[in-house]
């Protein structure tokens, strides 16, 4: 498989309105969940500048989009087929016509990458060599893609059978990462998460049920992966955007201070740091695909060798794109923006020290921790003192956060803090990480 040609001239519409009016964005999404945020983040970002926002919503209960910053509603079914998605997208208001498609999920992004000709016709949209953000999305797919371009991964296996995946983990020892392939197509159980850190057999016998594929039984569709060692503190982040000629116009690097389940899930405080190895490479996986478009990346410092591994591709925005904000307020899917209307992206740098926290996550790490006196209330509640910018909670923009807090009982937050199945709504729109 080759590391990828280059990307196709982009021929859809480029610049701005004749009238000046802004370029509206539709932000899209094929997983919904009550919790997510990242369409709200979309939302407010741009909503700030003036930009309309149009998104695909769950219900008129959904916290996230009672935010001030939408100007509508996408009537797109989230269960309909990926023909019948694109249909009913190319059929929306024609007011909409050269607006900026903006994918915060993989199936939609895998869906907009594989219909990009036609979507281009009408719509503003990065264009890729073909199939690329399937290869990104897959798992599997970026092994290959790794070893093309000599980024490190962990040490991996697409297995075929329990005990495969059993003799993996008798080889490199427990606790074992168990990851699906892909995220999309049919799986034993609708409930299991795309990432799972299993501690023994049994655990594993479990977590490989769930995560096979249905029918045909025979395509593998979890992949064993090595577990590096360290806490949550050692994942870093990357968040960048590319041009047309994968150039990259913005580039942030972070650490997770906490994530949402022990020893994986997403993002639940991060705080902006620099790190060039890490940008660099991330910006040569980038060029090496001939990548156009917003990139979330998630890689670990394996202080055994001390190499940072790669460890996720999202190609999209990620859900924790805030943390990643110049004092001005330029993150990347203000780049992204800029560059799709034909203006110039200024250059634009992170403070050290930024950090953002996801509240409801963060309260249900923080209270594992506590349980298992790895952190104290004291330590909790200094961490968030200083916290830069929250996931729910905006002065200007207060009624996402109280539709939040008022949604939790019917959630069950017990299950939140408790649990160590990921519901894989919550999931969908953030990179899972080892």
């Amino acid at each position: 498989m080759s590391a990828g040609r280059p990307a196709p001239e982009a021929h859809g519409p480029e610049e701005p309105d004749p009238d000046g009016r802004p370029v509206p964005v539709l932000v899209l999404r094929r997983s919904l969940g009550d919790l997510q945020h990242g369409v709200l983040a979309v939302a407010r970002t741009l909503g700030r500048l003036g930009v309309p926002v149009y998104a695909t919503t769950r219900s008129w209960m959904e916290p996230a989009t009672k935010t001030r910053y939408i100007t509508g509603k996408l009537d797109l079914s989230a269960g309909a087929s990926d023909e019948e998605w694109i249909d009913q997208l190319m059929g929306l208001d024609p007011q909409l016509s050269g607006g900026i498609l903006l994918p915060i999920d993989d199936v939609s992004a895998v869906t907009v990458g594989e219909h990009q000709e036609l979507l281009s016709s009408r719509f503003r949209l990065p264009l890729q060599p073909q199939g690329l953000q399937r290869r990104l999305a897959s798992k599997h797919a970026l092994l290959t893609i790794c070893q093309e371009l000599g980024v490190p991964s962990p040490e991996t296996k697409l297995v075929t059978s329990c005990e495969e995946a059993q003799g993996f983990a008798e080889r490199f020892g427990y606790p074992v990462v168990l990851k699906r392939a892909e995220t999309w197509g049919g799986v034993i159980d609708p409930q299991a998460p795309s990432v799972l850190v299993v501690d023994g057999p049994s655990e594993l016998r479990q977590a490989y049920e769930r995560m096979r594929v249905q029918a045909p039984e025979h395509v593998p569709n979890v992949l064993a992966q090595e577990y590096i060692p360290g806490d949550s503190e050692s994942v870093w982040m990357f968040n960048g955007y590319f041009d047309r000629e994968s150039r990259c116009l913005a580039a942030f690097t972070g650490r997770k201070l906490r994530q949402c389940a022990k020893g994986t899930g997403q993002t639940a405080l991060g705080v902006c740091a620099d790190n060039q190895t890490v940008t660099d490479l991330a910006v040569r996986l980038m060029e090496g695909v001939h990548y156009h478009g917003i990139v979330d990346m998630g890689f670990r410092f394996d202080a055994r060798d001390g190499l940072y591994k790669l460890l996720d591709v999202n190609p999209r925005v990620g859900s924790t794109f805030r943390l990643f904000a110049a004092p001005d307020g330029a993150d990347v899917v203000r780049a992204m923006y800029l560059d799709l209307t034909g203006r110039p992206v200024p250059p634009a740098a992170a403070v050290a020290g930024r950090s953002w926290v996801d509240e409801p996550h963060d309260v249900a790490a923080s209270l594992r921790l506590v349980r298992a006196r790895k952190l104290s209330l004291r330590a909790w509640a200094r961490s968030l003192s200083a916290v830069s910018e929250s996931a729910w909670w905006a002065k200007d923009d207060p009624v996402p956060f109280f539709a939040m807090a008022a949604s939790l009982p019917r959630h069950g937050f017990a299950h939140l803090v408790g649990s160590r199945r990921a519901r894989p709504a919550e999931m969908a729109s953030s990179p899972p990480e080892q």
